[in-house]
């Protein structure tokens, strides 16, 4: 027995340090945990060790690009050359964005941040009781509380006067609603339904691919004219799942003209890899373009990308800074690179901000994020702990004139396991509304200090420093 386990720890070992795109903190740390806990530690590798998204998926992923490029007619919008669309100073950030997604910057849009989560529902049911063509959904968390289900009903009412209504849930993150008889409703109503990485048998599953893989996108395209991007689910900001850190504090754009078509397309790719039903003719249907307007970008990541992508596009716009920085993110478990970009950023002398929750539904991540205050802090970054919720909202603006806003958080599920969506637009008037949303989570917050750091008791600074350490695993 000993030697069967000495075996098979010798072989995940050989494992781990074969395996492709894995950062040497990932490597040591499961290297520990397999030295450790041996066969358990074995097994924990193999269950969520590695990024899989599973053969077939990975395969109808690359497939769907490849037939949207052939068959998508672009439009004269879509073919503006970045000089045209942005600023000379920003192309490089639009230039790497293109590379993760093949989106190009595309003028002609414009954009309102709506609100709070009570507006943002409102506004989408009147856009959806407005919709003409077709109505396209994608909720990594979709409850069936007040504002979910005032969705529900709404689709259900396009679908009864002939919109063609499509919708995507995450199997997980939405795992209640899709089981519940309200999926069913809307699927009787005429609604197109799909559970987006579905689970089914959790063992046959693990065999497969990654469980915790999920598509995180909140998505939401409108008669290929009008989309939505921000960090909020499908539901009532109370989130009555995990009640005790309610309001969820979230932030969300409309956006009316051609960027509808790039997220039209990351709707695209995930409807048929769910469904047996090809979209691409959507992506053919000419593009509505307004006088002047936002130049913006999609940049949508996951899994079956390259795994540096996310961190990549956040440290270019930490570095393309001149002035100022601020950053909402509820999640912050960076890899070393972009802790490191922070700490540039503040010592190159660029005032730079970030805002935490000071409570995380999540104890794990909480722990680890306070692990960084102290490095970050001692650069000179601000950081705040925001009160009255947990802020959500995932937001970075730069020099009062570059905003990214969307789903993606500023941790290693996000750069690594999900399916995540992006907008990056260049607008100062856009951007000043993100700013004074931005001064609204400042306002609700306490600043955390060196000296609060150096006050911590050595119990806790042991223990967040430990949960630290699995980062990389996390």
């Amino acid at each position: 027995m000993i030697a069967l386990t000495f075996a098979l720890d010798l072989a995940t070992m050989a494992r781990i340090l074969l395996r492709p795109h894995r950062d040497p903190a990932a490597r040591i740390a499961w290297l520990v945990v397999v030295g450790t806990f041996h066969i358990v530690g074995a097994v924990a590798y193999l269950l969520v060790g590695e990024v899989r998204v599973g053969r077939s998926r990975s395969v109808e992923r690359k497939r769907a690009p490849a037939s949207m490029e052939r068959r998508r007619d672009a439009g004269p919008s879509e073919a503006l050359d970045f000089a045209a669309a942005v600023p000379e100073q920003h192309r490089h950030l639009f230039q790497l964005g293109y590379s993760v997604s093949g989106f190009a910057p595309v003028a002609g849009n414009v954009g309102r941040l709506l609100p709070d989560s009570n507006a943002v529902i409102d506004t989408l049911v009147d856009d959806i009781d407005a919709a003409k063509q077709h109505v396209h959904l994608l909720f990594y968390i979709w409850l069936a509380d007040n504002n979910g289900l005032k969705v529900v009903e709404a689709v259900k009412r396009a679908a009864a006067r002939g919109v063609v209504c499509r919708v995507i849930a995450d199997d997980l993150g939405s795992r209640a609603l899709i089981r519940s008889p309200h999926w069913q409703s809307m699927a009787d109503a005429g609604v197109r339904v799909a559970a987006g990485l579905p689970i089914g048998n959790p063992l046959l599953r693990a065999s497969r691919g990654r469980i915790d893989v999920r598509n995180h996108r909140k998505i939401v395209v409108i008669d290929n004219h009008i989309t939505y991007c921000g960090s909020q689910n499908c539901s009532d900001p109370e989130f009555r799942v995990k009640a005790k850190y309610a309001p969820w504090v979230d932030a969300v754009m409309r956006f009316e003209g051609p960027i509808a078509r790039q997220n039209q397309v990351l709707f695209a790719i995930d409807w048929m890899t769910a469904v047996d039903e090809d979209i691409v003719d959507l992506m053919r249907q000419p593009a509505k373009t307004e006088s002047g307007g936002i130049p913006a970008q999609v940049i949508g990541t996951g899994p079956t990308l390259r795994y540096s992508a996310m961190p990549e596009v956040f440290e270019a716009l930490l570095f393309a800074a001149r002035r100022d920085v601020v950053i909402t993110t509820p999640y912050y478990v960076p890899n070393e690179s972009l802790q490191y970009a922070l700490c540039t950023t503040a010592r190159r002398g660029i005032a730079t901000t970030i805002i935490f929750p000071a409570r995380n539904d999540s104890w794990i991540v909480a722990a680890a994020s306070r692990s960084y205050y102290a490095e970050l802090l001692d650069s000179g970054v601000r950081i705040f702990e925001y009160h009255g919720g947990l802020l959500h909202a995932k937001s970075l603006t730069v020099d009062g004139s570059l905003t990214l806003i969307g789903s993606a958080n500023m941790d290693r599920r996000s750069f690594d396991l999900n399916f995540e969506n992006n907008i990056l637009f260049h607008d100062p008037s856009l951007t000043e509304a993100m700013r004074q949303r931005q001064s609204v989570y400042l306002e609700r917050s306490t600043e955390v200090t060196a000296a609060d750091v150096a006050s911590w008791t050595i119990p806790r600074r042991l223990w967040i420093n430990a949960v630290a350490m699995m980062g990389p695993v996390l």
